[in-house]
């Protein structure tokens, strides 16, 4: 016979969360009364206080679909993959950027001395007065014209890079979703644990009144009485420890979906296990995988990687570009000796470079880009298997846990004729008080099972949706 306490034990440890419990202060509003007068402040106190209490019991009744909503709208992790994706669009319009012409403007003022030349040696030195004064005021510009594709290549990798932030966003939308779906379910089991906590209490309470009252007559001994109580005390105590693990998983919805602190979450569980589930065959979830936002980033860096390559070969190629100045010079530096002079001068062409370090440089920068690429293509074989083996384990277990049901519900419906036919013998004082509480604990292990199960299922099912990229 397994007693109750170790009973609760194994029940309880299904529901609980690895998260400590975050402690909670009580403060009561009642103070004690002392003769005097009530003061304006006083009166000014306590309205605040009425005030702040009315506003903490607020509360905000939400169904699944709601808080799902709610969580893509307000949840931190979203909006800064959002953040990072304006970040991204930026960056494309920042590499167009480099197509334009850099413009430039230059001035300058310097005092000079006279030239002293050295003929034949410092003893032999000729002096030839200067213009004391030279200065400039000059604008430029410099476009490109051919840079080997290092621009077009700039560009095509913000734009992938933007893809890859755009798929993030979805992404960590599907992975907040996920999270608040698990905790939304969670919370709901508790919750129907809570209602059988309850009706089990309260025909605890029955029988321990009948069995004082058999007791009263002198047709049961202390004992029974003893391990009735027992009973009742356990069931309270899981009912409590219950209660306590809803307030975390609630408080963690709460902090995901970013609610107010002033309003308390209210679930909304009508309709929220669904009869028939539309499950298809493995083959189509596989497919479906192949587009999930996981691969798709992976395909999108291995492109990305590519473009990198590209960039690292385009090193190799010349730059040209088309330049043109103008200025403003004194003195006139163009005739020797210098006329005192201001005059302008203006240029216009096409300048080409070409780096001849780059042909012994840049191997090492395309071997190490080649090298990614190759990298990157094995990760993302490393992902689609991954991706693959969670649907494929999804899916079996799915499978397993809908085969569970009937057999769940036939416990029920066993345990149920069980705990009537005990109980009809207990009040004709042919069981025991002992085999009375097992067949309770065995009913109530029973129904609760068979929710366990039936949420399983629906979990199980937006899970399986969840690995082969098609939650909704």
């Amino acid at each position: 016979m397994r007693s109750a306490a170790v009973f609760w034990q194994f029940t309880l440890s299904k529901v609980q969360f690895r998260t400590k419990p975050s402690p909670r202060n009580n403060h009561s509003l009642s103070t004690p009364y002392k003769p005097g007068s009530v003061t304006a402040g006083a009166v000014f106190a306590g309205a605040l206080l009425l005030s702040s209490a009315t506003q903490a019991q607020s509360s905000r009744r939400l169904s699944l679909p709601e808080a799902l909503k709610i969580a893509v709208a307000n949840n931190r992790d979203i909006r800064h993959t959002r953040i990072e994706r304006a970040v991204t669009e930026a960056n494309i319009d920042e590499k167009k950027e480099l197509r334009l012409p850099e413009v430039d403007f230059h001035a300058s003022y310097a005092r000079i001395t006279d030239l002293t030349e050295y003929r034949h040696g410092l003893g032999d030195k000729v002096v030839t007065h200067t213009i004391p004064v030279i200065a400039d005021l000059t604008g430029s510009a410099k476009m490109p014209l051919y840079t080997g594709g290092k621009i077009r290549y700039a560009i095509l990798k913000a734009r992938q890079q933007d893809e890859i932030a755009s798929l993030a966003v979805l992404k960590t939308e599907n992975d907040v979703k996920m999270e608040a779906t698990e905790l939304f379910f969670k919370a709901y089991q508790m919750m129907e644990l809570d209602k059988l906590l309850q009706e089990h209490i309260r025909e605890e309470e029955d029988r321990l009144a009948e069995v004082r009252s058999f007791k009263a007559h002198g047709t049961v001994t202390r004992n029974e009485v003893l391990r009735a109580e027992l009973q009742l005390s356990d069931m309270h105590l899981s009912r409590t420890t219950n209660r306590s693990n809803t307030e975390i998983v609630l408080h963690d919805l709460h902090t995901l979906l970013e609610m107010p602190e002033e309003i308390s979450l209210e679930l909304d569980t009508a309709h929220l296990l669904e009869s028939t589930l539309p499950i298809e065959d493995m083959h189509s979830y596989l497919q479906a995988a192949l587009a999930k936002d996981e691969m798709r980033i992976s395909e999108k860096m291995e492109a990305v990687s590519e473009t990198e390559q590209r960039i690292a070969r385009a090193a190799y190629l010349p730059n040209i570009h088309l330049f043109t100045s103008y200025g403003f010079n004194y003195p006139n530096y163009m005739f020797f000796p210098p006329d005192p002079y201001l005059y302008t001068l203006g240029r216009v062409g096409v300048e080409a470079t070409y780096s001849l370090s780059n042909l012994y440089k840049n191997k090492t920068r395309t071997h190490i880009a080649r090298l990614r690429t190759e990298a990157q293509h094995m990760q993302t074989g490393v992902v689609k298997n991954r991706v693959m083996d969670n649907v494929f384990k999804h899916h079996a277990e799915l499978n397993d846990l809908l085969e569970t049901i009937p057999v769940k519900e036939k416990a029920v419906t066993q345990a149920t004729e069980n705990y009537r036919i005990v109980k009809l013998k207990y009040l004709h004082q042919l069981a025991l008080i002992t085999e009375m509480l097992d067949a309770d604990n065995a009913l109530l292990q029973a129904r609760f099972d068979l929710l366990t199960a039936r949420i399983n299922v629906t979990v199980k099912h937006r899970r399986l949706l969840y690995a082969s990229g098609q939650l909704p």
